[in-house]
C-alpha cells in the first residue's frame, strides 16, 4: 500500500511535513484543484474542551446508528458496522466502516472507509517530532470511497480517496486540521469537494459538544474536570 510521503513527498497541494506544523498553511479551509484530477479539501476546526485523546477514542467507541447520528444529526443516515478488525474501545487501525450520508444537501451515498496507522502518510521520525514537540495529539488516517459502486484495491482499501484528521491539543482543547484527497481514480465535482468541506466541519463542530462529557463518563478512571 503506497500512499502520501511513501510515494512521492507530496499530499495534495502541499508538501506532506507542512500539515504536522502548527504554522499557518496557505489553505486552511478550501478547496485546490490539482495536480492532475486531485482534489484536495482541507477543512480546520477549534474543539472547545476536546483532545487529540479523546478524538482518537471516539472511533474506538462509535458503533451504532444512533451514535453517528450523534455526530451530524443531519448529514449522517446509517452506519452499516465494522469488520473484524475493529476492537471497541482498543483499536481502530487496519478496521473498515461502512456507512450511508449526505454531503450537505446531496443526497445520500454510501460510504466506505479504511483506516491505518500514520505512518502510510508520515515518517516515524516526522511523527516522533510532531508528538514530542506538543503539534500533535492524535493522527487518524484512512482511505475513503463514495458511492455503490467503490472501486477497492488487494487490500480492500478505497482507491478514489484518503483522509486525515490531525488533532493538536491548545489550552482550550484541540485544533482539527482535516484534509481529504480526492479524484486518485475519477475527477471530483467541484460540488461534491464543497459540500464535503461543510460537512466534515458540522460533524466535528456537533462531536464537540458532547465528546467531552461522553469521554468522561465512559472513562470513570480518568480526573473529570468540574465547571464549578
Amino acid at each position: 500500500m503506497k500512499h502520501g510521503y511513501n510515494q512521492n513527498h507530496s499530499w495534495g497541494v502541499e508538501e506532506i511535513i507542512q500539515l504536522l506544523s502548527p504554522s499557518p498553511l496557505k489553505i486552511e479551509m478550501g478547496v485546490a484543484e490539482g495536480p492532475g484530477s486531485l482534489t484536495t479539501v482541507a477543512v480546520r476546526n477549534d474543539l472547545h474542551g476536546c483532545s487529540g485523546k479523546m478524538l482518537d477514542w471516539w472511533f474506538k467507541f462509535f458503533e451504532t446508528t444512533e451514535h453517528i447520528k450523534w455526530w451530524h444529526p443531519l448529514d449522517h443516515v446509517a452506519h452499516y458496522g465494522w469488520d473484524e478488525n475493529w476492537h471497541k474501545g482498543k483499536s481502530y487501525i487496519g478496521a473498515t466502516v461502512k456507512a450511508k450520508e449526505k454531503l450537505a444537501e446531496l443526497p445520500a451515498v454510501a460510504a466506505k472507509l479504511k483506516f491505518h496507522s500514520p505512518e502510510i502518510f508520515f515518517t516515524p521520525a516526522d511523527l516522533e517530532e510532531a508528538y514530542s514537540n506538543n503539534w500533535l495529539s492524535a493522527a487518524i488516517c484512512s482511505s475513503i470511497g463514495f458511492g455503490d459502486d467503490i472501486a477497492l484495491d488487494a487490500d480492500g482499501d478505497p482507491l478514489d480517496g484518503e483522509m486525515m484528521h490531525l488533532a493538536r491539543d491548545t489550552d482550550f482543547g484541540c485544533v482539527l486540521r482535516s484534509r481529504f484527497l480526492l479524484g486518485k481514480q475519477h475527477p471530483v465535482p467541484l460540488e461534491i469537494a464543497l459540500n464535503l468541506m461543510r460537512h466534515c466541519y458540522n460533524e466535528f463542530t456537533y462531536l464537540s459538544h458532547f465528546l467531552p462529557s461522553l469521554y468522561h463518563a465512559e472513562n470513570p478512571g480518568e480526573q473529570t474536570p468540574r465547571p464549578w
